[in-house]
């Protein structure tokens, strides 16, 4: 089947909740495990079927969020999945408490368990009505963005199509449309305010009627957090602000000198070489085809995979009007394959799509077979090691792609990653903040960002951009209003990932087949076990960054980047 036939029917709540109710009757009479597993494996089979339903929703819905049908579905959905949590609560909590909970881990391992008590930990009835709130705010800033009309030398783009004028060859074009751009966040820097300001009002409301202090505890139980806290987290940005951070200032010197400048512009950072950044080279059906060579020339596992996602078109990759921004991967449970979702703009952007993304996918696929579903995707910075580590994986294929430029994308690609880490340390830091002073104004917020932003990313130069020198950039990272203390995970998996591109460039034998095994294991391990058994070294590691990132500064020093 292809993804346009897979059948969407919105479920009768009332019936729904008839059928939690029996079920989760049946599971607390239980005596013994035989039984106890029986009714468990009929609940999976129904949070199976609604979270299918409410996927399928949510992929059309990102899709086209003009179109009316998925519009009032999306709408649904934000009202009951709260609801249904509810049960799932109560079916949690019979679990944990089950007296022979211990004979169950044979079946269900342990770490769901661990998994189920943040659960419990963090939801409570009461607190349905500030979700649903929660709910309402998260559509409302993704529509927010989806609607943005850029004029731009007398034709309309969104966001993402901007994009490649914001990387044009000629400094000019890429000032007027990075300007353009920032107006659309100028224009709505009230409405942005507003948003996130309430989101924050409601999660710290959440979090005091839960017990909690602030939200940070609350919110870390609700990212599944099980293996390390805040204070490690601290420490670890502490290694990238005093290892990566000099690093990554060589980095933007050279790119300054490259353009011939002594700093780096904001709408200059995405240019890295006045002879334009590398570009993918070929048509759209080109790209796919490309991916497919790779894919089936990497390994058997990834030949298979790849020729699933092609035939089932278990992807929508072109950017057009009333399309959400960005990108995702999620999966359709009950037809066990994984969805890619992007915005293709022309950019090398869209070969990481088919490395990141994919990456994902691929871990999906390779554990979509574990027969508690709660645990064939792993925790988000689990998940992020194996799509960061794909796009590494994927480098001796990148002559495909860029041709001639693949040196270039190559420089490009580590460099950015670099980079991105304190950027991505930064959005943790600034959260960490925002939520430990819910009282702050959202111009208090702002300075926050703008000082945090000083610390790790020195060089950058605002001066004509108003919106950004008072503290503003953030308002397009959707991470910050969508998905709070989720941004910290890219870096960390970004570190174990360019652990793999270490011990690829040695020509490792070990490095593929432990990253196989990785993908097997799906989030049957925490974060730190995962990455053990990886063969990696935890980034929470005293001197876990710095060995990694000498490595990769002897490889980005020995280029000869003004050639490029």
């Amino acid at each position: 089947m292809k993804f346009a036939d897979f059948e969407y029917k919105r479920p009768d709540y009332s019936e729904l909740e008839k059928q939690y109710r029996e079920l989760i009757e049946r599971l607390a009479e239980a005596d013994n495990k035989q039984a106890f597993m029986l009714v468990y494996r009929e609940i999976e089979q129904l949070n199976s079927h609604i979270s299918t339903m409410s996927t399928l929703c949510s992929v059309r819905h990102s899709i086209n969020t003009a179109d009316e049908f998925y519009s009032a579905e999306s709408d649904f959905w934000d009202e009951h999945w709260p609801l249904i949590n509810v049960y799932q609560n109560r079916i949690d909590r019979i679990m944990f408490e089950c007296p022979f909970r211990e004979e169950l881990y044979d079946e269900i391992p342990e770490v769901y368990f661990q998994l189920v008590e943040c659960s419990l930990k963090s939801f409570d009835e009461k607190i349905v009505p500030l979700l649903q709130q929660e709910n309402r705010l998260s559509t409302e800033y993704g529509r927010l963005k989806a609607s943005a009309r850029i004029e731009f030398r007398g034709e309309t783009y969104n966001l993402s199509t901007i994009t490649p004028f914001t990387e044009s060859l000629d400094e000019q074009t890429r000032k007027e449309a990075s300007a353009a751009a920032l107006s659309f966040y100028s224009d709505n820097e009230a409405e942005f305010d507003r948003i996130y300001d309430e989101m924050v009002k409601v999660r710290t409301e959440m979090a005091h009627q839960l017990g909690f202090k602030s939200y940070t505890q609350l919110g870390y139980l609700r990212m599944n957090r099980i293996d390390y806290t805040p204070e490690m987290v601290a420490n670890y940005r502490r290694q990238i602000l005093e290892d990566l951070v000099p690093v990554a200032n060589r980095l933007y010197e050279s790119q300054a000198a490259r353009l011939h400048h002594d700093t780096v512009a904001y709408y200059n950072e995405k240019m890295e070489f006045p002879t334009g950044n590398p570009v993918p080279k070929g048509t759209y059906g080109e790209l796919i085809e490309a991916a497919r060579k790779m894919y089936h020339e990497m390994s058997p596992e990834t030949g298979e995979f790849i020729d699933t996602m092609i035939a089932g078109e278990l992807w929508d990759l072109k950017s057009r009007p009333d399309k959400e921004m960005g990108g995702y991967c999620t999966s359709i449970p009950d037809y066990k394959v994984p969805f890619i979702f992007a915005n293709f703009n022309g950019t090398s952007g869209d070969v990481d799509v088919l490395t990141h993304e994919a990456g994902h996918a691929f871990q999906y696929y390779m554990s979509r077979n574990i027969p508690i579903e709660p645990l064939q995707w792993p925790t988000m910075e689990s998940a992020e090691i194996h799509s960061m580590s794909m796009e590494f994986n994927a480098w001796p294929w990148m002559n495909l792609f860029f041709k001639e430029d693949e040196p270039k994308y190559k420089y490009l690609h580590l460099g950015s990653a670099v980079k991105f880490m304190p950027y991505g340390v930064l959005i943790d830091h600034f959260q960490h903040e925002v939520y430990d002073h819910p009282e702050y104004t959202p111009e208090q917020r702002k300075q926050c960002y703008r000082k945090l932003e000083k610390m790790y990313l020195p060089h950058k130069d605002y001066s004509e951009a108003p919106l950004l020198e008072k503290g503003g950039w953030w308002f397009r990272q959707g991470h910050v209003f969508q998905s709070p203390f989720y941004y910290i995970d890219y870096t960390l998996a970004q570190i174990c990932a360019l652990q793999f591109w270490v011990r690829n460039q040695r020509h490792d034998p070990d490095s593929w087949k432990d990253y196989l095994h990785l993908c097997t294991l799906g989030g049957t391990m925490p974060f730190t076990g995962l990455v053990k058994e990886a063969g990696l070294i935890s980034p929470f590691a005293d001197g876990c960054v710095k060995s990694v990132i000498n490595e990769v500064a002897k490889y980005l020093d020995n280029t000869d980047d003004k050639s490029l």
